[in-house]
């Protein structure tokens, strides 16, 4: 059963999705990493958050940063932001990601910080570091 699924919208934001990537391989979490867009595959993405026994999503986003709030708008699982810093310093994927409408919450960590989306789920799914 996978307990993580860590989505990207594309591997150019590989350098951040790796770092959640070696601490869920460090902890032995049961997890998955899927490349899909919220603008490029949204109807794969979709049927992806439909179907997965995923407990917890990791999404990582930079720019538009849209996948954590797609993602939050479809499933009722917990939701944990990364924003990359594809421009603007990040600030842009930061405020994107943690200003979501009422009743679409995103739990949101800070700009490139993978390891501590992890380390959140593990909160979340209360794993013991």
């Amino acid at each position: 059963m996978v307990l993580v699924a860590v989505l990207a919208g594309s591997t150019s934001d590989e350098k951040v999705y790796q770092k959640a990537l070696d601490v869920l391989k460090e902890h032995q979490i049961d997890h998955e990493l899927r490349i899909l867009s919220a603008h490029r595959n949204p109807k794969e993405l979709e049927e992806y958050v439909r179907t997965t026994d995923a407990q917890v999503f990791i999404c990582v986003a930079g720019l538009s940063a849209a996948l954590p709030g797609v993602v939050a708008s479809q499933t009722k699982k917990p939701v944990i932001g990364v924003p990359v810093s594809a421009k603007l310093g990040g600030l842009d994927a930061l405020l994107s990601i943690a200003q979501m409408p009422p009743g679409v919450p995103v739990a949101c960590v800070g700009i490139d910080n993978g390891k501590n989306a992890v380390y959140l789920a593990m909160r979340i799914l209360e794993i013991e570091k």
